[in-house]
């Protein structure tokens, strides 16, 4: 089961534009190997650590989506542990989180629906049907010209 994961790695402020560009080759080669994809890859530069790691104080920080299995991850994992570049880097599934939401969402929709039916109106809204819209300029609750002081 293909599932979405990010990938953040930091990489040594020693390494060069072209170690980072062959680090990202790497992982991708091993996605492709292994049958998953990259969605996207940021380049976030080189930025100061929040904490000193080892004898570095800065990092080149580099953010991959990927679609793939677990095996991916775990070799991709393996990889970047004995890669002397990478300070430090972290994998975090994704896919998860938008699972929830869709349960969230799905059983509020649920209940608005069945006290809708509970007192005897459509189970869905009608366009323009519930709070209204505030416009700001329109929004005459704070006039302070009204107020005498």
């Amino acid at each position: 089961m293909t599932r979405k994961y990010e990938l953040v790695y930091v990489v040594s402020p020693e390494a060069s534009d072209d170690q980072v560009t062959d680090l990202h080759n790497q992982v991708e080669a091993i996605v492709q190997r292994i049958g998953g994809s990259i969605e996207k890859t940021e380049n976030w530069g080189r930025r100061r650590l929040a904490y000193e790691i080892g004898r570095h104080k800065e990092g080149t920080y580099v953010l991959e989506v990927l679609h793939g299995t677990g095996e991916l991850i775990k070799e991709i994992d393996r990889r970047l542990k004995v890669t002397d570049l990478i300070i430090r880097h972290l994998v975090v599934r994704v896919d998860e989180e938008q699972t929830v939401i869709d349960r969230t969402r799905t059983k509020r929709s649920e209940t608005s629906r069945r006290r809708r039916v509970a007192r005897g109106l459509p189970p869905d809204r009608a366009p323009g049907e519930g709070q209204r819209e505030m416009d700001d300029d329109r929004d005459d609750r704070f006039d302070m010209a009204e107020v005498d002081r």
